[in-house]
């Protein structure tokens, strides 16, 4: 049966009067908004601008709905330290005592009652109070209270759109998704390829749900007393991603009845909008907002059908040899060393479609092979899991041209094509063990499958499923905290989290300038990579490309001043950003979901230095006429008639410091879109949380199959490290199954 699409909202228009409906007070409302249109002010329209430009710089961040869904996306998603944190904050700002305590002098007038709240300071002053907070370096608390409405405030401002999916600042700022709409349209009869397989939370019901399970070819029964649907199959999988995909293949091809449990929904090509806002909500782990608990570190994850491997930028980089050998030597993981891991590496690569090709490449990828090429450093294609004629932009918001090979149009077919049932908007929240009597298979407990619940508040059903093996592949962020969550106690749970953390820097190409072709946001997302080494030849960082929307990039961005954030917005079309990636040696963790932890070590912050300034050299190589970084006082150099003194003062410049809660007044943001090694895999119990094949120390039949394996960061981007792991371990568990 052909579902209505459920994906393709417009978004919507929200009237300023329902502010009852965002848990925020009157008070601490018209503080927030006093603050948003310091942000982004209404300014006078520069002479020579065109209408669309002319009403961009009208426009006010305190218009409209920004405010309120800003509030929203604060107690919905804000982590509660943060949110306490931020609500303390309007609500001083809202009395005269709290404002002079936050703001000083700014705030005193001559005239009764002589000091202002906030929202009753002129907005030149709010601004020069909001530049001062930025500046201090010992409050360090408001400084992160600000940095998290800045970011909502301008993403809610540049991602949000009406019931025709539009934006009044787009054509300003020169974005289009218009041409992506017509590229799709050949998609809208197509038959989605996991509905025979897939039973959907959001279209079922209490009575609906155990009939369309059973119809499905499992065993389902139902104890209304208890309020529990009870599940039975051979193995249950958590998570849908590159791990999860690849392993509900392997186990459904050799005859095991699969049930897959996914706690995002099922999109195909024809659902997609690639309008960022709805995109990233629907998409991504916390539609897109999640931090680290100090906000030093921005998180992206996905959270649908596919995980990862949906909303990825398509680079299929191989595992390198280097870190193969690593595995192998250092942490004694035969696997990774030998044909049975190269094997499967080629074979997850023919099954998703890898080419090492791009016939056309967009504007951010020609920068970076142009600038290298001019320097005499090697560029390299970037292997994609698409044709080499995929110029899709906006893979990460879903590839409408049906062109990306996620797990969603490969491993997962073959899964259902198997017998396997995908259960979506379910969510699992501990496993099910027992005490193993005589230790059988060499641990104290057993896991008997999994208890897990609906994400639609329609189905009031506990869902318990009973397998014979038990798979968690929620990802690295998710899979810790789940076992946690269940009783397990090995001390490795949930530490080594590596994040390959990113810096940014960018370059502006105006068009009578520069002869590169097309905008930031066109075409293949990463189609070339540079590699950064060191003095004896080992990798120090590379040097790619990142897909930005303008909220994306409005959120990263540095803000210095209302004016000049207009400015680096209405160049947003042409100015290329670079990202630089590190094998990460320092590590974090994550115990409870939700809340990582994450300190960057000394020798990955020479390494992002070493990174970074290499990728404002290709910039500055390629033809811009204007560079910077992130750093929060909004670091940057013009380039043309720069002295080559001048040049190298500004990179000598370039640090890698802390973010918001580092006691400094210049700081920088790092991202995140890879996780990995969580609950890592060893040879003994005191080193690593799960064995050799991914079972747990303490639970027999309880597997980890996704990125928190790795035993530490790979440098690359991991798809392909993360399926061929997954394949070999989903292997090992049929061949145990099959002796047994």
């Amino acid at each position: 049966m052909k579902r209505e699409s459920h994906f393709v909202l417009r978004g919507r228009r929200r009237d300023q009067s329902s502010k009852d409906t965002n848990g925020l007070s009157s008070a601490e409302m018209e503080s927030l908004e006093s603050i948003c249109e310091a942000v982004l002010p209404p300014l006078s329209p520069q002479s020579d601008s065109d209408e669309h430009v002319d009403i961009f710089w009208q426009s006010s961040a305190s218009q409209s709905s920004v405010p309120h869904q800003v509030a929203e996306i604060l107690v919905k998603r804000a982590i509660i330290e943060a949110l306490i944190l931020i609500r303390v904050i309007l609500w001083m700002l809202a009395t005269r005592l709290g404002t002079l305590l936050l703001c000083g002098s700014l705030c005193i007038t001559d005239t009764w009652p002589f000091i202002n709240n906030f929202s009753n300071i002129s907005l030149e002053k709010r601004e020069k109070i909001v530049q001062k907070w930025l500046q201090h370096r010992f409050l360090t608390p408001i400084r992160l209270a600000f940095l998290y409405i800045k970011v909502l405030c301008v993403w809610v401002f540049f991602s949000q759109v009406d019931e025709n999916g539009e934006n009044p600042t787009w054509k300003a700022i020169g974005y289009d998704v218009s041409a992506e709409e017509k590229k799709a349209s050949s998609f809208e009869n197509k038959e989605r390829p996991l509905d025979k397989g897939m039973v959907e939370a959001m279209y079922e019901t209490n009575s609906s749900l155990p009939l369309s399970l059973s119809q499905k070819g499992l065993k389902v029964v139902t104890d209304a007393k208890s309020n529990v649907l009870r599940i039975k199959c051979d193995a249950v999988v958590i998570g849908s991603g590159c791990g999860g995909g690849v392993a509900a293949a392997v186990l459904a091809s050799s005859g095991l009845k699969v049930l897959v449990l996914e706690k995002g929904n099922y999109f195909t090509a024809m659902d997609y909008s690639s309008l960022e806002g709805p995109s990233m909500d629907e998409l991504y782990e916390s539609g897109g907002t999640m931090a680290s608990v100090d906000g030093n570190m921005a998180i992206l994850a996905g959270s649908t059908v596919g995980g990862g491997s949906a909303i990825n930028w398509s680079a299929s980089i191989r595992t390198p040899e280097y870190v193969l050998k690593e595995w192998a030597e250092k942490h004694k993981l035969s696997m990774f060393w030998g044909s049975e891991y190269v094997s499967a590496m080629d074979l997850v690569c023919e099954r998703i479609g890898v080419t090492d090709k791009c016939s056309m490449e967009g504007l951010q990828n020609q920068a970076l092979r142009k600038g290298c090429e001019n320097l005499g450093l090697q560029v390299d294609y970037v292997p994609r899991n698409s044709s080499k004629h995929h110029h899709c932009g906006f893979c990460n918001y879903g590839c409408r041209q049906g062109d990306k090979q996620g797990t969603q149009t490969t491993w997962l077919v073959d899964a259902v094509n198997h017998g396997a049932v995908i259960l979506t908007g379910c969510k699992a929240e501990r496993f099910v063990l027992q005490n193993n009597e005589g230790r059988k298979y060499g641990r104290k407990k057993k896991c008997l499958g999994v208890m897990a619940k609906s994400l639609r508040n329609h189905i009031k059903w506990r869902v318990q499923v009973e397998a014979t093996v038990t798979i968690s592949a929620a990802g690295a962020l998710l899979t810790p905290p789940l076992m946690i969550s269940s009783g397990l106690k090995n001390k490795n749970i949930g530490k080594n989290l590596h994040l390959h953390p990113v810096l940014m820097a960018w370059g502006y190409f105006p068009d009578s300038v520069s002869d590169l072709q097309g905008k930031c946001y066109e075409g293949g997302i990463i189609t070339s990579v540079h590699k950064v080494l060191s003095g004896d030849s080992k990798v120090r960082a590379i040097v790619e490309t990142p897909a930005l929307g303008p909220g994306a990039f409005a959120s990263l961005f540095p803000w210095v001043s209302g004016q000049g954030f207009k400015e680096t917005m209405l160049k947003y079309s042409r100015t290329v950003h670079f990202i630089t990636i590190i094998k990460d040696k320092g590590s974090g963790e994550v115990k409870k979901e939700g809340r990582v932890r994450y300190h960057l070590d000394e020798d990955d912050k020479e390494n992002l230095k070493a990174g970074l300034k290499q990728a404002l050299r290709i910039l500055i190589g390629a033809g811009a006429i204007e560079v910077g970084t992130h750093q929060s006082n909004g670091q940057r150099i013009k380039c043309g008639g720069t002295s080559e003194n001048d040049v190298k003062e500004f990179l000598d410049s370039i640090y890698v410091a802390g973010g918001p809660l580092s006691l400094q007044e210049k700081w920088t943001l790092c991202s995140s879109a890879h996780q990995m090694g969580s609950c890592r895999m060893g040879v003994s119990e005191e080193g690593s949380a799960v064995d050799e094949k991914g079972q747990s120390w303490e639970a027999a039949r309880l597997f980890v199959c996704d990125a928190s394996l790795l035993p530490t960061a790979i440098g690359v981007n991991p798809m392909i490290t993360i399926q061929s792991t997954a394949y070999c371990i989903a292997k090992r568990i049929t061949e145990s199954l099959r002796m047994e």
